[in-house]
């Protein structure tokens, strides 16, 4: 008992080493342990505390997930996530689950999470003796000729016990008589019992032997099983048939077509006649599979496939075959055939997905694992060796298990979901079979945005050419940044700033739409008094943390003819400008009498002044004229005036202006056109275009008059 304890805990302790290793070499620690637990256990029967046994913090075990991810294999178990014990969910018949197979593992797959562990488990389910041995017959039949020689032997029945090991059928006893003794020979994993003949019969004398074969499995308590026999002694036929062989052994490959001979078996019987002749039989107490793939012919000893053969189904057969003459009694020999099922690459390789996550973050370092990727094949040897990859142009690789078709699938290089947003990943599975089959399986990654690309703008600097006098209130420019990211991470808002990046000034009199980039003038603009000025906008988004960029907008006020002309000289007064000038009635053409000057603060065409004079000329009544003769004259003048702009010279003519005149719809409009009609006051007005902001005004006077 002490033994056992000591090497349980050497178990333990390599168990606790192996794992020790793992979390040092490896960031995704995988590790199987084995457990043992006897068949027909109680629901609910502690199989064994993984936590424990693995060393981890139980009190972390919900938080972290901790489950079974395997097949349907995980219903005969469950795992308690709160301490970590591994127990059983149903019943579990081992000769129901593993059909008689020498060992019974189940296999079970666990998970563990942040970080990311993946440890297997091995629980061997052992047999406990709940079957007793069987005879496929209640009774047997034993026909002996009399002349039988003592040696002879005659096979009986073989009991069958769905237990293994010590468990099934380990011995047979003879009920006690005084001619047969029992003898058991052993062909390979099988006792088969014999009936041995050890004194001559005498038919005469006991035609009939009646005997009890028991038999008796090797449990605690023994269980056992029984065959009455029943034998009849019979008269001559004093030969036996003999096989070329005892044992006969044949490879035959899986999915051969119907009706292919396996092998042919051979016997002789060197009596004549019908003593001689021989039939075959195969042994009715086989496995009925047996006789669902195989039929013997009976003459000719051959043996042919009846139905498909798989070698995952079953992998070695095993006949035995009786041979018997038509003698009376006749008598009977047997062999064994074995039938040995040789694989050939029908299975395409199996793929198993667990995924952890089909989204994956764009920052994503390196390496951070997305799904657990299993691979498996049902053929043998080459033909069930798979090798797994990934469809080309992908970041991802398939990173190994310490388990043999285990890899975890992960990512290989930086991402960019702005480059590319979703992934189809193709696994691929080939076999080493000869033909090689292939299986596909997708998996969809998304990536996910994170907030690595800064709001940009279309064009930086921006320019807004805005005429003066603008509604306040009223938007004047919408400036629109752009984010390649998504959702809160492209979503902006904008406010005024400096260049310095604090806020600005300009805020006193422009407002801006934080969600829409929309500009608003808070007064108007006056082109006199500010022509340009300069506001930055800073475009940020909304992510965590945010990112931002910021553009300069140069603004330009354009003039508009808001303000009229001032008159420098003559000097105004209440609005209007009034001069008195007297010349000399002899004075020369070109004589200079006065110059008015006039100022417009627009510029451009706002500042082309327009210069209207209202002259009145006078003589006192008792002045003699020496120039004009008083017969011609009207009290009208007739004059032309001129003015000069630059190197342009310009002149106005006509009779008897008055205030009604207007300038010609000419082609150059320099001309002023008087209507013809008099008028008898003294002042006429005469409009002069100036170009510039200034002009000076020459009356010549002429002597006649129409």
């Amino acid at each position: 008992m002490r033994s056992e304890e000591q090497r349980r805990g050497w178990k333990y302790w390599w168990i606790a080493l192996y794992f020790s290793i793992l979390l040092c070499f490896g960031p995704h620690v995988s590790a199987q342990i084995r457990y043992t637990i006897s068949e027909e256990a109680k629901e609910g029967s502690v199989v064994g505390n993984i936590a424990k046994d693995l060393g981890l913090d139980v009190n972390t075990l919900v938080d972290r997930r901790f489950r079974i991810v395997s097949g349907s294999e995980d219903t005969l178990f469950q795992v308690n996530p709160n301490n970590g014990v591994l127990y059983v969910h149903k019943r579990i018949d081992r000769e129901e689950r593993c059909d008689g197979n020498t060992a019974c593992i189940v296999n079970i797959k666990t998970v563990i999470e942040d970080p990311l562990e993946v440890h297997y488990v091995a629980v061997d389910v052992a047999d406990v003796n709940d079957h007793a041995p069987r005879f496929p017959e209640k009774k047997q039949k034993v026909e002996i000729a009399e002349s039988t020689q003592p040696g002879a032997r005659f096979q009986l029945q073989a009991a069958r016990d769905p237990d293994i090991g010590v468990n099934s059928v380990r011995s047979y006893k003879l009920s006690q008589n005084e001619y047969f003794d029992l003898e058991i020979r052993d062909r390979g994993d099988e006792k088969n019992p014999f009936l041995l003949l050890k004194r001559l019969l005498d038919r005469e004398n006991q035609a009939e032997h009646k005997l009890i074969l028991t038999a008796i499995d090797g449990g605690s308590p023994h269980r056992s099983g029984i065959l009455n026999i029943t034998i009849t002694v019979l008269d001559n036929n004093d030969n036996r048939p003999v096989f070329s062989q005892e044992v006969y052994t044949v490879n035959l490959q899986e999915k051969v077509p119907v009706d292919t001979i396996v092998i042919k078996v051979n016997a002789t019987d060197i009596d004549e006649g019908l003593n001689g002749e021989v039939r075959y039989m195969l042994d009715g107490n086989l496995n009925s599979k047996v006789n669902d793939i195989f039929v013997l012919d009976s003459v000719s000893g051959e043996i042919r496939v009846k139905d498909k053969i798989d070698f995952e189904d079953v992998e070695v057969y095993r006949l035995d075959i009786f041979a018997s003459d038509k003698g009376t009694p006749p008598m009977t020999v047997d062999c064994r055939v074995i039938v040995k099922i040789l694989d050939v690459n029908d299975n395409a390789p199996e793929i198993e997905i667990t995924s952890l996550s089909n989204v994956i973050p764009e920052n994503s370092k390196p390496g951070t694992v997305i799904s657990l990727i299993s691979v498996s094949d049902k053929d043998s040897a080459a033909n069930g060796k798979v090798v797994c990859t990934l469809s080309a142009n992908v970041p991802f690789e398939l990173k190994p298990s310490v388990q043999d078709n285990m890899y975890s699938l992960v990512s290989k290089t930086p991402l960019d979901r702005e480059a590319t947003s979703q992934y189809e990943i193709t696994i691929i599975a080939t076999d080493l079979g000869q033909p090689p089959l292939t299986s596909f399986k997708t998996l969809t990654v998304q990536v996910s945005d994170v907030n690595d690309n800064n709001p940009d703008f279309i064009a930086n600097p921006l320019e807004l050419y805005l005429l003066e006098n603008n509604v306040p209130g009223a938007s004047i420019l919408s400036v629109t940044a752009f984010d390649k990211d998504v959702n809160d991470n492209a979503l902006i808002s904008y406010q005024i700033i400096r260049k310095d990046g604090t806020p600005n000034d300009m805020a006193s009199f422009l407002n801006i739409n934080s969600e829409t980039g929309v500009i608003s003038a808070l007064k108007g603009f006056d082109f006199e008094t500010l022509k340009t000025f300069q506001f930055h906008v800073l475009a940020t988004d909304s992510g965590s943390p945010s990112l931002s960029s910021n553009v300069t907008v140069n603004v330009f006020i354009l003039d508009q003819n808001d303000n009229a002309p001032v008159i420098l000289y003559p000097v105004s007064a209440n609005g209007s400008a009034e001069g008195v000038e007297e010349i000399p009635r002899n004075v020369n053409a070109g004589h200079l009498v006065t110059k008015v000057r006039a100022y417009d603060a627009d510029i451009g065409y706002n500042g082309c002044i327009i210069v209207l004079i209202e002259m009145q000329c006078s003589k006192s009544t008792d002045y003699s004229s020496k120039y004009l003769q008083d017969k011609n004259y009207d009290g009208t003048l007739c004059h032309s005036i001129q003015y000069r702009s630059g190197d342009k010279r310009y002149m106005l003519v006509g009779p008897r202006m008055s205030v009604g005149s207007t300038l010609a719809p000419g082609s150059n409009r320099n001309t002023l056109v008087i209507p013809d009609r008099r008028r008898r006051d003294s002042g006429e007005p005469f409009p002069l275009k100036c170009p510039a902001h200034g002009c000076s005004v020459r009356l010549h006077w002429h002597e006649s008059c129409s």
